[in-house]
């Protein structure tokens, strides 16, 4: 077993960004080998006993360029909490477990965070669904990014809360958001593309096609056999032009997104809309894929810090003082996963009573009826409700490319609701 510095925060750990009842590539992985990695951490002491929470992460491994910054975020926020007492006088200890993309040591992963008698888990994994069923079998809360399956919304997972879409409902239904806005700003002819090996990617590839035909638009390729991590869609930009595609969306990571943006505009397919659900972070500016970006949209479902509000104003002023922040950083995807996870596992244990125990917790969060984060969710979450279900609304801000960067499309979240009826689950495995 390989023990990591708590004090390194950022290092070796990479980035995702939400999809809201739709996975991205994030879920689709291959094992990687070696041991489970583990870190400890610890701040001044608290008048009461201590409690542990532990982030299970894909810190390394296959998904591992996807989640860099999870473990800064979630010890900035727990070292924020410390830092006025903790909670009701427990001071919170911390344990990183690395599961490194594989399935076998997220399971691992999980059984090691319950047999260290931890309080709640932050899951921020493409893999937790692995592991899963060890965290409800000892009914210990998980918080954290629903990216990785249907658990967080399935039986008998009532002990799971997801912190960025409160819930999923299993059916992945169509939602009307994406195809109302790439409408609404001229795509008519929709080229959507997933990777074969994931269902949830192909589930988002599919849903969108339909979400566009439901605003008017019309199909004209949907790829759901794109090889995972490809880079080379030369074949795919020239059938787009053929097809006469004016409208893209990629349910896949960066790599493969940024790929075949160049790849598109290389071939001279003239796009009036293009929507990425990932990319929306500091490093895709300095990217040498940026000047092919210009102009395509990227979406987030949590509050940008390019639209401030004391949300986002309190997280980036924690992220200075305690993950060596800069003023003019803003956080990936996985930042603020990490950091919600935190947050609302916290606000669990505030309302769980004196001793804190894990069953107390997740009643806690079960009576949460009005959840966003501070602010940085456009979603308020009722989780005495939403289990199973989707949120009424699934609401999210849209970033444009421009040269110097990512500027708001509007201040206010752009909605849509799910389309009654439609289920996509079928789609895919």
């Amino acid at each position: 077993m390989k023990v990591m510095h708590s004090g390194d925060r950022r290092g070796g750990i990479g980035i995702r960004r939400p999809t809201f009842k739709i996975l991205l590539s994030g879920a689709v992985v291959l094992a990687s080998g070696g041991a489970l990695s583990v870190a400890t951490a610890s701040a001044a002491s608290a008048s009461s006993s201590p409690v542990t929470i532990a982030l299970v992460c894909s810190c390394t491994g296959e998904a591992g360029p996807e989640y860099l910054g999870a473990q800064g975020a979630f010890l900035a926020r727990i070292d924020q909490q410390n830092a006025v007492g903790g909670v009701d006088g427990h001071h919170i200890k911390t344990l990183i477990i690395d599961d490194q993309t594989s399935p076998s040591l997220d399971t691992t992963a999980v059984q090691s965070a319950v047999s260290k008698g931890v309080t709640g888990i932050v899951a921020v994994s493409a893999l937790f669904f692995e592991g899963a069923k060890y965290a409800n079998q000892a009914g210990i809360p998980v918080t954290g990014a629903s990216s990785d399956g249907p658990e967080w919304g399935t039986k008998p997972y009532t002990n799971m809360f997801a912190s960025d879409t409160g819930s999923l409902n299993p059916k992945y239904p169509v939602n009307t958001q994406i195809g109302k806005f790439l409408v609404a700003h001229g795509g008519t002819v929709i080229g959507s593309y997933g990777y074969g090996i994931s269902p949830s990617s192909t589930r988002s590839a599919t849903a969108t096609v339909a979400s566009v035909k439901h605003a008017g638009g019309k199909e004209g390729v949907l790829d759901t056999s794109v090889p995972f991590g490809s880079v080379s869609f030369t074949p795919e930009a020239l059938v787009a032009k053929s097809d006469h595609v004016n409208a893209v969306y990629a349910g896949m990571d960066n790599n493969s997104n940024f790929a075949l943006a160049t790849a598109l505009k290389q071939a001279g397919v003239k796009l009036k809309a293009v929507v990425f659900p990932t990319g929306y972070e500091p490093s895709a500016v300095k990217s040498p894929a940026w000047q092919y970006l210009q102009g395509d949209y990227f979406d987030t479902g949590f509050r940008p810090f390019q639209v401030p509000d004391a949300g986002t104003e309190h997280m980036l002023s924690v992220l200075m003082k305690y993950d060596h922040y800069t003023k003019s950083q803003f956080p990936t995807f996985i930042e603020y996963e990490s950091w919600l996870g935190a947050d609302l596992m916290i606000k669990g244990m505030q309302g769980a009573g004196g001793t804190i125990a894990p069953a107390a917790v997740v009643k806690s969060l079960r009576s949460l009826k009005s959840y966003n984060g501070n602010g940085l969710l456009a979603n308020p979450i009722d989780y005495s409700t939403i289990f199973g279900h989707d949120t009424p609304q699934d609401c999210g801000w849209f970033m444009k490319a421009e040269t110097k960067g990512f500027v708001p499309v509007s201040s206010t979240p752009f909605c849509g609701t799910d389309i009654p009826g439609t289920a996509t689950a079928s789609a895919a495995g």
